[in-house]
């Protein structure tokens, strides 16, 4: 249900935001002057051909935002991805990996005792 009190001060945010006065926007969202008196003054609640009229004349409005005062006015469309990242390939994979060489060899025996393997170590 939608909270008219805190309806009026969104709508009156459009209405500011635009610079238009309550007659003007009458006319812009196609609607009764003596309506748009009537929602400011409390008098009487928006009917959802209203609210439709409202979002479809003015893109910056988000509906969710108008009825209930959740999102953001004006709204912003979030930024889309335009392409899909490149995969990573096996041939740049290949291309950054470091050649790594084992140096050191270390085996731990459950009888605590261990055996080390060193390459640079001399037989």
């Amino acid at each position: 249900m939608v909270n008219s009190e805190e309806f009026i001060k969104r709508l009156e945010k459009v209405i500011n935001y635009y610079g238009l006065t309550a007659a003007a926007f009458a006319d812009k969202v196609d609607v009764q002057r003596s309506s748009i008196s009537h929602l400011l003054s409390g008098r009487n609640k928006p009917s959802l051909e209203f609210v439709l009229k409202v979002v479809t004349q003015f893109p910056d409005v988000n509906l969710y935002w108008l009825l209930n005062g959740k999102g953001t006015f004006p709204y912003v469309k979030k930024k889309e991805i335009t392409s899909a990242p490149k995969p990573i390939t096996e041939e740049k994979i290949l291309k950054h990996e470091v050649k790594k060489e084992v140096s050191k060899v270390i085996i731990f025996y459950t009888d605590g005792s261990f055996e080390t393997f060193d390459k640079n170590e001399k037989k």
